[in-house]
């Protein structure tokens, strides 16, 4: 072999050798974009067949608390995705209020039930337009969470932690 071949050898065997160092180290790590959630208002939770997505109590807070006796909206979409299987939201509970359903609260099978403002049409798809309102029992605020008990016919029920929203046109 001549000197150039040695060099060119020895090169080539160098960079196999990075090669393989680079690769692992990142052989058995967790992709970045592995378990990412979408940027949502909301937080989400499952109940069997039940996805509920986008969970958030909306309302512009122009004080340090929203008061007692007022009414906020809770917005949530629940996605059966059972092939046959329908089912319905029975209720919602909170340690911080009642919670008032109105509408078709059916979930079929294969679709979602979608939450609107009172008045407003749900979304193309979606099942008869539902509103669900919070009357406040106590004082709540943005930055904190409060749990709502999520009651479903065959699902069961599921506890989440929901968030108070700004919502889209915050005052400022």
């Amino acid at each position: 072999m001549t000197r150039f071949s040695h060099r060119l050898f020895a090169a080539s065997a160098g960079l196999a050798a990075c090669g393989v160092i680079l690769t692992g180290c990142g052989s058995g790590q967790i992709s970045q974009v592995a378990d990412q959630v979408a940027a949502v208002n909301g937080t989400s939770a499952n109940a069997k067949n039940i996805a509920l997505r986008n969970i958030h109590l909306q309302a512009v807070q122009s004080g340090d608390y929203l008061q007692a006796g007022k009414t906020v909206p809770l917005f949530f979409v629940a996605a059966n995705e059972s092939p046959d299987v329908d089912d319905k939201l029975v209720s919602i509970t909170s340690d911080v209020g009642t919670v008032a359903l109105t509408g078709d609260t059916t979930v079929p099978a294969g679709r979602a039930l979608v939450t609107v403002a009172k008045g407003q049409t749900a979304p193309l798809g979606t099942v008869t337009p539902t509103a669900a309102e919070v009357t406040l029992d106590k004082p709540i605020t943005n930055g904190l969470t409060y749990n709502f008990t999520f009651n479903f016919e065959k699902a069961g029920q599921t506890t989440v932690a929901v968030p108070l929203s700004a919502g889209e046109n915050p005052r400022r």
